[in-house]
């Protein structure tokens, strides 16, 4: 099983860079937020209704500070050709999205896919379905847009992976899963030692109940597909939570957490947690 961690240390290091922060100062709380509590706006707020609509999940985008947010696209939207003063990755929950050089012929990548966006990187994003989202991490900010005349590299690259090319791995090879429970992840990006911050895919087969204890300072978790119902405390009621619902937990919390059909999750964290 070494072997096998040492050879995902290296794919992991793929899909990050020394570039952008490698932890997240800000801690974590235990709070939730319904698909239906998320308050929507403009992703660029300048361009009005030509823009995308974005949803906030955690943090503020407008401010130097690690956030999550939702971006939704109509069917046809293109963006001109711009770069971010940041780097961004996302997931797609909905639709068909393009996200590459103007000139790339279009790889449509459905729901389940991962992008990342380098910062200086010049790029335009398209949609082709009648319903497109995705769900969007930054580790600094503020996000914004600005013209192709100031791209620049900073190091990093860009990376499109199609759901069908992500590698899910079970109890089997990963220490922190429990052999019952059937789970499986992939990881996406980040280090998996010394408590750096990283993000894995965490697969939840239909029928499982069990829990996620966070042991980092940082955890927070978006359901992609699928949904759950969860509850930090067995004498609180429990929050049905659809994709694309946000949970965080404080370290040392437990989510106590059941999903009916197959569920999967976004976790970003700044250290270890479990599943049992």
């Amino acid at each position: 099983m070494k072997n096998i961690l040492i050879a995902l240390a290296l794919v992991a290091g793929v899909f990050a860079n020394a570039q952008t922060p490698t932890t997240d100062d800000i801690k974590s709380v235990n709070e939730v937020v319904t698909q239906d509590k998320v308050e929507w706006g403009w992703l660029n707020p300048l361009r009005g209704d030509k823009s995308p609509a974005a949803g906030k999940l955690w943090g503020d985008r407008t401010k130097n500070e690690p956030a999550g947010f939702l971006v939704k696209f109509k069917k046809g939207f293109s963006s001109p050709p711009h770069i971010h003063n940041i780097t961004y990755r996302g997931i797609v929950i909905k639709g068909l999205l393009h996200n590459d050089d103007e000139s790339a012929e279009k790889q449509w990548l459905p729901a389940g896919s991962y992008w990342q966006q380098p910062a200086g990187e010049a790029h335009i994003t398209a949609a082709d379905d009648n319903e497109n989202m995705a769900f969007l991490d930054i580790q600094e900010g503020p996000y914004l847009v600005k013209p192709t005349s100031e791209a620049f590299d900073n190091g990093e690259r860009p990376i499109n992976v199609d759901k069908t090319n992500m590698v899910w791995l079970n109890a089997n090879n990963i220490e922190w899963i429990s052999k019952k429970t059937n789970v499986e992840t992939a990881f996406l990006w980040g280090s998996h030692e010394d408590n750096e911050l990283r993000a894995t895919l965490l697969k939840l087969p239909a029928g499982f109940s069990g829990e996620i204890k966070n042991l980092s300072p940082n955890f927070r978790a978006v359901v992609i597909s699928g949904g759950l119902t969860h509850q930090f405390a067995k004498k609180e009621g429990k929050k049905e939570l659809n994709a694309p619902s946000y949970f965080g937990a404080e370290e040392n919390a437990t989510s106590i957490i059941s999903a009916e059909k197959e569920t999967v999750l976004y976790i970003r964290s700044n250290g270890e947690f479990e599943v049992k």
